[in-house]
């Protein structure tokens, strides 16, 4: 394993679409607990106004949690149809927050010189 180093050009590779993915993640939970409670709120409410709303929102969460999901999975973010290959990505993804957690975030010595393109001084 590579030690990281988050000044080295060379550690943000591939970043923007691991962001992204993580970011689709969240974004996707996020939608999935809405349609948790949408769901608890219709048990609880007795007006119809209210329950029709509450309805007609959790259709939108549902239709925008389809669209997602099928946003990721055409990306290769989410294996919702093959467990192995989502506890494969799982594992990596785990991997990776392992590495960044093992980054030395505030290093002592902060000097670049000679690595990047930098004007002298």
């Amino acid at each position: 394993m590579r030690t990281m180093d988050f000044l080295d050009p060379g550690s943000a590779e591939g970043m923007p679409d691991k962001a992204d993915a993580a970011f689709a993640l969240d974004f996707l939970l996020s939608v999935k607990n809405g349609i948790r409670n949408y769901s608890f709120a219709l048990t609880e409410t007795s007006s119809p106004e209210v329950r029709n709303t509450l309805f007609k929102q959790m259709e939108e969460s549902m239709d925008l949690h389809a669209e997602l999901s099928d946003l990721m999975i055409s990306k290769g973010w989410l294996y919702s149809h093959d467990v192995g290959k989502q506890v494969e990505l799982d594992l990596k993804s785990a991997d990776m927050a392992l590495d960044i957690a093992e980054m030395n975030l505030y290093p002592r010595d902060t000097d670049r010189l000679g690595m990047m393109a930098t004007p002298n001084k």
